[in-house]
């Protein structure tokens, strides 16, 4: 799992950033085009590994009752490890964690927890098996994205050597690209000069390479230079300089120290992509080297949309630093974000197309015969965990201690992974700050916090540019109605707390 990647960030999506390995794992599985999130990091990775959305198992937010970052499961709300355990199952995660409660107390076996997610160039502050890590006393060849293959790769060397007959579920979260861009030297010079183009030139370049692939039916979202960082921080805005600003103006208002200041940001935003890439073909070869790779399904994707957030935490931003160094702290920003979610509307944290919308990258070589195809089905991170127990053959419980597990919202997108088929399902929801929506077959109502509803046909609109709302009142009712239904059922949930 990538962390604030855009939907058209990857070679294989559209994008200008070399991606080789992963383009390499689509063109011999199935890439899905509809597939989403929950538009934020944390309750994103509980919904991907337990199956319920976030608000029904206190990870996002609900009117009245909470919930959210600091949110804690119910006893039920078990996660995947948990139900894989009794298959005979090793489980290992290594990266970001952001659920609640220790790692190896939801089911894992060896965790690496890099809760150091403001400097990629130490492992201060992470912890290991839920203890905490003592950082080498010379650092000066560490960089998280690598450490946490490493840390993969140790894991499945031990489980060559003592676990060789049982199988393994393995979690790898990466933390790039989130903020703050840092990222090797090597791999910004690649793209240094890239992107002084500008978002605009580079959003059109994207979306004629996505329609070129086919993977897309809709027309290129427009700029909005009025909706900036989803959280105003203006004392960051005069630390980080006059090269930075937080609206996605025409390129050509801008100065030249602006011109060159985003495109270094998305220049870093692309090495530290770049380099995921790299990381994760050496956890391929490796498990080619184990012999596992043929019959091993990997599934790759993003937590959510690349970010608009401006802002400077942790050790704070050194103007005099080099950019991309850990001395200095940057975002993205709304400019080359709306940009990397090309051809979408918004950014994380929205739950417009650009908020919630990821690649979903599915290959296995002896599971999958489809080399390279598309899979149009609408589908969302809920439904990792009963794709994966039904892929294994595993039965999730009824209950857990004594107590019912209720039923879960995901569906097993098994049979997407032989056929381009519609899985059947009533609706996908969604509700995170005050940002609501709620995907019906191909129409969508939606409302970011505070505004009137929208309604789009998304077979033929996904950049959502032609509001139907006033053209189609009884529909936009309706999808109401049922996000309404549906907000009632997850507060029911929510309530269903352990006794």
């Amino acid at each position: 799992m990538a962390d604030d990647m855009g939907y058209s960030d990857l070679g294989c999506y559209g994008g200008d950033i070399e991606t080789p390995n992963l383009d390499k794992l689509a063109a011999g599985g199935v890439k899905f085009t509809n597939f989403y999130n929950t538009a934020r990091c944390w309750p994103t990775r509980g919904a991907l590994l337990s199956g319920y959305y976030a608000q029904q198992i206190h990870r996002d937010a609900l009117p009245k009752l909470g919930g959210g970052g600091r949110g804690v499961r119910q006893n039920w709300a078990r996660l995947l490890p948990d139900y894989l355990k009794p298959y005979g199952y090793r489980n290992y995660h290594s990266g970001k964690w952001h659920i609640d409660g220790k790692v190896l107390a939801a089911g894992f076996d060896r965790s690496l927890d890099m809760r150091n997610q403001g400097n990629f160039f130490t492992a201060k502050g992470n912890f290991e098996d839920d203890k905490p890590v003592k950082p080498a006393a010379d650092e000066s060849d560490y960089y998280s994205t690598i450490a946490v293959v490493d840390h993969a790769i140790d894991c499945l060397k031990e489980h060559s050597d003592k676990y060789a007959d049982q199988p393994f579920f393995h979690y790898v979260a990466f933390i790039a690209p989130h903020f703050p861009l840092h990222a090797l030297p090597e791999d910004i010079a690649k793209y240094r000069d890239n992107y002084l183009k500008g978002w605009d030139k580079v959003r059109q370049e994207r979306f004629a390479r996505l329609q070129e692939m086919g993977l897309l039916n809709t027309s290129l979202s427009a700029l909005e230079p009025e909706v900036g960082p989803p959280y105003a921080f203006p004392d960051a805005i005069k630390k980080l300089g006059p090269g930075e600003i937080n609206r996605p103006l025409p390129w050509t208002d801008l100065t030249d120290e602006q011109r060159r200041f985003q495109a270094t940001k998305m220049a870093i935003h692309a090495a530290m992509v770049d380099r995921m890439d790299q990381e994760i073909g050496r956890l391929v070869e490796h498990l080619k080297a184990m012999g596992e790779y043929e019959n091993t399904l990997i599934l790759f994707a993003s937590d959510n949309g690349a970010s608009a957030e401006i802002m400077v935490r942790h050790g704070g931003h050194d103007p005099s630093a080099p950019m991309g160094s850990a001395a200095s702290y940057l975002c993205l920003g709304p400019g080359f974000s709306s940009a990397a979610n090309t051809p979408f509307r918004r950014h994380k944290t929205w739950v417009h197309e650009g908020g919630i919308s990821t690649p979903l990258i599915a290959h296995w070589p002896s599971g999958i015969k489809a080399r390279g195809e598309l899979r149009n089905t609408p589908a969302h991170v809920i439904d990792i965990v009963p794709t994966i127990l039904e892929t294994v053959g595993a039965e999730k419980p009824a209950e857990w201690e004594g107590e019912t597990i209720p039923a879960a919202p995901g569906k097993s997108l098994v049979p997407a992974l032989a056929k381009d088929v519609t899985i059947d399902r009533d609706y996908i929801w969604w509700l995170h700050e005050g940002n609501r929506a709620i995907r019906v077959g191909n129409w969508k109502l939606v409302a970011a916090e505070g505004d009137a509803w929208e309604l789009y046909d998304l077979s033929v609109d996904r950049a959502e540019s032609s509001n139907l709302a006033s053209q189609n009142p009884e529909k936009a009712k309706q999808l109401e109605a049922l996000w309404t239904k549906q907000l009632e059922a997850s507060i029911e949930l929510a309530k269903k707390s352990t006794k």
